[in-house]
C-alpha cells in the first residue's frame, strides 16, 4: 500500500517569479539607460534628472515614513543642505563637482544626526510640525551666510568648462547612479535585520523595544540615511538646475511632493515610489499649463486613491502585493506532499 507523507518543514523564501522577472527588467534597464544622452536632447535629459530627483526623494520619505514611521515634514531641510554643499565645495573649496556630490551627502547626514536629537524629543503630529520648524531654522541660517549668497542665492559654476551637452550628460548618469544607489541601499536595509526592525517600530514601538529592538538607535540611522539621500537630491537638482535660491531649494513643496507621491504610489513598498514619481512627474508635464488647477487636480487624485485604493496604485497593479519586484518580506511555502514509495504487503485475512 502506497502512503502519502507531509513534509515536516514548510520552506521559507523571499524571492518570486514576479521578483525574477523584475530583476531581469531592471537590469537590462540599468545596461540601457547609459546610453539615453545619445538618443534624446537635452530638455529631455534635464527632465530625467528631475524624474530621477524625485525617486530618491520619495524612496528616502517612505523610508522615514513608511517603513521607520517618522512623519516629517522637513526633509527640504537636506535637500537644501545637499544643494548648497556641493555648490560650495565645488565653487568655493575647488573640488571637481562630482567628487563633491558624495561630499555633500555626507553633510547633509552629519548636519541631520545632531538634529535627530531635538527632532526625537518630539512624537506623532508634534514630531512632523517640529521637522518642518527645523527647516525653516536651516533656511535662515543659510540666508545668513554671506558666502552662500545669502537671500538672493548663488549660480553653479562648477562645470563652467564643460559644453552643455556634455554637462547634462554628465549629469544625467550622476542622477542614474544616484537613483539606483537609494532603491539599492533601502533595499538592502529593508532586506536586513534592521528592516525587520523598522517595521517593529512602525507598528509599534513600545512592543519593539520589549523584544530587544533598539528603537532610538534605529530611528536615528534611517533618520541619517534618509536625510543623506534627500542631500543626494539636492545635489542632483543643483547640478540640473545650476542655481540655487533659499525659498526654493527649502521649499515646503518638496515635503508636499515626496508625501504626495508616496501616497499616490503606495506607502511602505519599495516599488511604490518609483510608480508614484512617474505618475506624478506625467502630471507635472501634462498639467502644468492649467495654472491652479493643476493642484486642484492633483488633491483630488490623492483623495480618490486613499478613499479607493488605500495601498495605492502599485497594490492595484501587484494585484494587493502579489506581485512583488522588491521582496523584502518572507512568504511561507506549505510542505509539498510526497509518495512513499515503499509498497507494504496487505494485512492477511483469515479464511474458514
Amino acid at each position: 500500500m502506497t502512503q502519502a507523507v507531509v513534509h515536516p518543514h514548510a520552506k521559507v523564501k523571499r524571492a518570486t517569479k514576479s521578483s525574477w522577472v523584475g530583476l531581469a527588467v531592471i537590469v537590462v534597464l540599468l545596461l540601457v539607460a547609459p546610453a539615453v544622452p545619445y538618443l534624446v536632447d537635452k530638455g529631455t535629459q534635464g527632465s530625467l534628472v528631475t524624474l530621477f530627483s524625485l525617486i530618491v526623494m520619495a524612496t528616502m520619505w517612505n523610508l522615514l515614513a513608511g517603513y521607520g514611521g517618522m512623519l516629517s515634514v522637513g526633509q527640504q531641510a537636506y535637500i537644501g543642505i545637499g544643494a548648497y554643499a556641493l555648490v560650495y565645495i565645488a565653487d568655493t573649496v575647488g573640488i571637481d563637482p562630482f567628487m563633491a556630490v558624495p561630499i555633500a551627502v555626507v553633510i547633509a547626514g552629519l548636519i541631520s544626526f545632531p538634529i535627530s536629537f531635538l527632532a526625537f524629543r518630539l512624537t506623532g503630529g508634534y514630531f512632523a510640525i517640529g521637522t518642518w520648524v527645523i527647516a525653516v531654522v536651516v533656511m535662515e541660517i543659510v540666508q545668513q551666510v554671506p558666502a552662500l549668497g545669502g537671500g538672493i542665492g548663488v549660480t553653479f559654476n562648477g562645470f563652467s568648462d564643460l559644453t552643455p551637452g556634455r554637462r547634462i550628460a554628465y549629469v544625467y548618469w550622476l542622477s542614474l547612479v544616484g537613483v539606483a544607489l537609494a532603491v539599492a541601499v533601502t533595499y538592502w536595509i529593508m532586506r536586513s535585520r534592521l528592516g525587520l526592525g523598522f517595521t517593529a517600530i512602525r507598528d509599534d514601538a513600545t512592543a519593539a523595544a520589549s523584544l530587544g529592538v533598539r528603537v532610538t538607535r534605529s530611528k536615528r540611522f534611517v533618520f541619517v540615511v534618509a536625510a543623506m539621500g534627500c542631500g543626494l537630491a539636492g545635489a542632483m537638482i543643483a547640478a540640473n538646475t545650476l542655481r540655487v535660491q533659499p525659498d526654493s531649494i527649502f521649499s515646503v513643496n518638496y515635503a508636499v511632493f515626496m508625501i504626495f507621491i508616496v501616497v499616490i504610489g503606495g506607502i511602505g513598498t519599495i516599488e511604490g515610489p518609483i510608480v508614484g514619481a512617474v505618475v506624478f512627474f506625467a502630471l507635472q508635464q501634462w498639467l502644468s499649463d492649467l495654472g491652479a488647477w493643476y493642484l486642484v487636480i492633483l488633491g483630488l487624485l490623492a483623495i480618490v486613491i486613499t478613499l479607493f485604493l488605500p495601498r495605492g496604485l502599485w497594490g492595484l497593479l501587484s494585484g494587493n502585493g502579489r506581485i512583488r519586484l522588491f521582496p523584502v518580506g518572507y512568504r511561507l511555502v506549505p510542505p509539498v506532499a510526497i509518495l512513499d514509495v515503499t509498497h507494504e504487503p496487505a494485512p492477511a485475512t483469515s479464511e474458514g
